[in-house]
């Protein structure tokens, strides 16, 4: 009877489990500090955080960043949560000819640099997706800032 107990306590404790999310407060630290970048630098851009579940956490776009800067932002930042792999990197893998090119044709997958998984601890915690640089290396940068900037926070 006890090994009987012990094993619905473990199957209990295995249908669950705990996950860290990024506050808002944390998420807006690292969407300003990538938006301080791309300033900086130069550039008008908008910036996107999404949670692990490619939910938008927040969105801030410059004032004169690009009609179409907050949707890329946020296609970018989605893209690399969902594939658990920063854009640019998706880029490549995805070239024609490759094997995962079909992924290009998906709804929302935005196939160029700028999104940057936020990790932590090997823990996924979300995204932070960037348009409005001259190009995707640019944005990745300013991405990269983002995450930097919460680094200390987010290490557990």
């Amino acid at each position: 009877m006890l090994a009987l107990v012990a094993f619905a306590a473990t199957a209990r404790a295995e249908a669950t489990f705990s996950v860290r999310v990024l506050t808002p407060e944390t998420a807006l630290k690292a969407a300003q500090a990538a938006l301080k970048k791309c300033r900086d630098s130069g550039y008008q851009a908008a910036i996107a955080i999404v949670d692990r579940m490619g939910v938008v956490q927040v969105l801030l776009r410059d004032r004169f960043a690009g009609p179409h800067t907050p949707d890329m932002a946020n296609a970018k930042a989605w893209s690399a949560v969902s594939f658990r792999i920063n854009t640019g990197e998706l880029a490549e893998a995805t070239q024609a000819g490759r094997p995962l090119s079909g992924i290009r044709h998906r709804p929302n997958v935005a196939a160029v640099g700028g999104g940057v998984i936020i990790e932590a601890s090997g823990s996924l915690l979300g995204a932070i997706g960037v348009s409005g640089a001259p190009g995707g290396k640019e944005d990745e940068l300013c991405a990269l800032a983002g995450v930097e900037a919460i680094r200390e926070d987010i290490e557990f």
